[in-house]
């Protein structure tokens, strides 16, 4: 039999999205445990390497974890390996256990890739290296052949060290600031994920996990085109209406109707609560005007078109525009205040005075531009400053 969906007005579907998020009212997430818990929920925070007030990751952490520290991520990704690097959403941040499941780029270079005959020829010295001297980095290896790679000429070391990590037969050890150290992965993930990564699976049903994971992570999704689902090779039309068609069959997602859209919603059902929640409530509680700058890769932006058609607001990360095409600035983030994006703000870093500043703020409207928006943004800039600088 099949279920009504769930209908909801725009203002209640943003609540729901920030609330699941964990951007909406008091911080649930705290310490080291809430890192390794929303990641856990996010399934990937998506990894950027471009430092101008914070990485992205560290971003999508400092907008939901007040007391968020480098120190605190290294330690449950390098020391308590509860969390992992992996190409998932591109390059994320990932819970180890879903390492099994996530091994579509194992499986291609463990086939192909570039320059893959010069590096077969040395990957098992290199692999016996490793197991008797620990840890390397590309300047650890001697090696020093140019070749061309992904997006700039590298050592063949480099691109042997990253191909064994792709096939997984190496991890990242550690990063120290932006080189990593690789090491093999059977000392760090244990047999049993080890082995269940060796198992075949049905690549409907992994497309279909992968389906889930992403709809959860934004908290709510439409079947439609999106970079929420981006790393998913394989994931065309025809496979995307299978998985959420049995998604809803097996009711892991509740379709949701959005008064105003032209097309359903999903959502994962294990927010059923958060969403009846809403429901039950005639007007959304007012008691915390929280503010939180928000990453530009940030799980609840994957999909930017689904952001302007809930919360009337239009982002573009310019970064890779040109200069004189840009209308805000290179590395411009949103500002969440409440349940309202009321702006967007450039931040700049005094490293002589170890302070973060404002250099630019846009606001969406000039009734945003209050004293109450001003003092809220100026403290979540104060804490953004103790983060950044320690």
């Amino acid at each position: 039999m099949k279920v009504s969906p769930i209908a909801i007005d725009k203002k209640q579907a943003g609540v729901f999205m920030l609330k699941v998020q964990g951007l909406f009212g008091p911080h649930i997430y705290k310490g080291k445990d809430g890192i390794i818990e929303f990641t856990r929920k996010a399934g990937c925070v998506q990894y950027d390497p471009v430092d101008v007030c914070g990485k992205n990751h560290e971003l999508v952490y400092l907008s939901r974890i007040p007391d968020f520290s480098r120190k605190k991520l290294h330690e449950a990704m390098y020391e308590d390996r509860q969390l992992i690097d992996i190409f998932d959403k591109n390059m994320s941040i990932a819970p180890v256990d879903d390492w099994p499941m996530l091994d579509y780029f194992r499986r291609y270079f463990n086939d192909r890739g570039p320059h893959k005959e010069k590096i077969d020829e040395i990957s098992g010295e290199l692999l016996n290296y490793i197991k008797e001297n620990g840890p390397v980095c590309s300047s650890d290896i001697e090696n020093r052949e140019k070749v061309d790679w992904f997006w700039a000429p590298s050592s063949l070391a480099r691109a042997a060290l990253d191909t064994l990590y792709y096939r997984g037969d190496l991890i990242i050890h550690e990063r120290k600031n932006t080189r990593k150290y690789y090491d093999l992965t059977e000392r760090h993930l244990g047999e049993n994920l080890i082995s269940e990564a060796a198992k075949d699976r049905n690549p409907e049903n992994v497309l279909k996990w992968q389906t889930l994971r992403r709809i959860k992570s934004v908290g709510l999704l439409w079947n439609r085109s999106s970079d929420a689902f981006l790393g998913m090779p394989g994931f065309k039309a025809s496979e995307r209406n299978k998985a959420f068609e049995e998604l809803l069959e097996e009711k892991k997602v509740l379709e949701i109707k959005v008064d105003g859209l032209d097309r359903s919603m999903y959502c994962w059902s294990g927010y059923e609560d958060t969403l009846n929640e809403l429901l039950n409530k005639n007007e959304v509680s007012k008691r915390t005007e929280r503010t939180e700058f928000i990453a530009p890769l940030d799980n609840m932006f994957w999909d930017r078109r689904l952001i302007n058609e809930i919360f009337d607001f239009e982002y573009k990360w310019e970064i890779y525009t040109p200069k004189a095409k840009r209308k805000y600035g290179y590395y411009v983030l949103p500002i969440l205040h409440g349940k309202k994006f009321i702006g967007r703000i450039e931040i700049k870093k005094d490293k002589k005075k170890n302070k973060l500043f404002m250099e630019n703020i846009w606001f969406e409207k000039k009734s945003y531009e209050t004293k109450g928006a001003m003092n809220s943004i100026d403290k979540r800039l104060d804490r953004h400053t103790v983060f950044y600088f320690g």
